[in-house]
């Protein structure tokens, strides 16, 4: 089997690139590096070194490599830059979106993954519920919206152009290699902070001083799980959650890991920022009934300590 991984020398992107690898599966990366690093590159792996917007180069790749299946990770991930410049994030996360689809139909790819977001695209949803893939998606972001419009023109080209599909959509991400520069990795960002002795911000959920944004943290391991389960044919759903289902404030994972690292940090109680998230919490059923219990929040941040 030969499987395409666009963002491959990302953070999740390379974590699945070394499972692949590890399963002696053929593997090629697609990546313009711009948030990705050479560092996260594995020997023996093929590389493009394009931007998903080239449509010329993104063709050029996917004919190239002929891969059996295409896992579709890169993109721009940052909610506070998607409100910046809604047009840019638009024109990555969409129509490079499109880009490769219409390469991968054109390459008779046998099943494309499209890596999309839970917390963005369902938006804000009551507090104590969990938002399953029935409910109706309401972003409040550019970014979620841009996913969103991404899934759509996927689920287009499964009816009908008749490309088999998975949609992946993550919970909050975390585990070794996330970059501690980019706005959507508040793991790295901490752990980051709590080395150089600096104090952490938690962003109001509603008002400074409350405990910040309620999100559902993943281990990137999980994640790897279910792209390792969609390429092997393995998950039937067109849509799956990947997520713990659980719930945990801004303010309860500094805690965390300032546990963890055992020393104490201070704290610092910020505004709302535009385009949060209030509440965000998945229903992660569908994904532990396919793999099994996921990681738990305090077992992945010792997991991520130790890299």
């Amino acid at each position: 089997m030969r499987v395409l991984v666009t963002g491959g020398a990302g953070f999740i992107g390379s974590h699945l690139v070394e499972a692949l690898v590890g399963k002696k599966v053929e593997v090629a990366v697609l990546d313009n590096l711009q948030s990705g690093s050479r560092n996260n590159l594995f020997d023996g792996v093929a590389f493009f070194e394009c931007d998903i917007c080239d449509r010329d180069a993104v063709f050029q790749a996917v004919r190239e490599f002929q891969p059996d299946v295409v896992t579709h990770h890169a993109a721009q991930s940052s909610v506070v830059e998607s409100v910046r410049d809604c047009s840019a994030d638009a024109q990555t996360n969409v129509l490079g979106t499109i880009n490769l689809l219409e390469a991968a139909v054109a390459a008779n790819v046998s099943r494309f993954l499209f890596a999309s977001t839970g917390g963005a695209i369902y938006g804000d949803i009551p507090s104590g519920s969990r938002a399953g893939i029935e409910l109706t998606p309401q972003p409040i972001s550019p970014y979620g919206i841009g996913k969103l419009a991404a899934e759509t023109y996927v689920r287009y080209f499964q009816q009908w152009v008749g490309l088999p599909v998975n949609i992946l959509r993550y919970a909050n991400v975390y585990g070794p290699r996330q970059s501690s520069h980019a706005e959507a990795g508040v793991v790295a960002i901490f752990l980051a902070k709590i080395r150089k002795g600096e104090p952490l911000t938690i962003y109001a959920r509603k008002h400074p001083g409350d405990e910040g944004c309620i999100r559902d943290y993943v281990h990137v391991s999980d994640v790897v799980q279910a792209n390792i389960g969609a390429i092997e044919g393995r998950i039937s759903a067109p849509v799956l959650n990947v997520a713990t289902g659980l719930g945990t404030s801004t303010y309860q994972l500094a805690r965390h890991l300032t546990q963890l690292f055992g020393k104490e940090t201070e704290l610092v109680f910020a505004d709302k920022r535009e385009g949060d998230v209030e509440y965000s919490v998945l229903d992660g059923d569908g994904f532990q009934q396919l793999f099994g219990t996921a990681v738990t929040l305090r077992e992945g941040l010792r997991n991520t300590l130790l890299f």
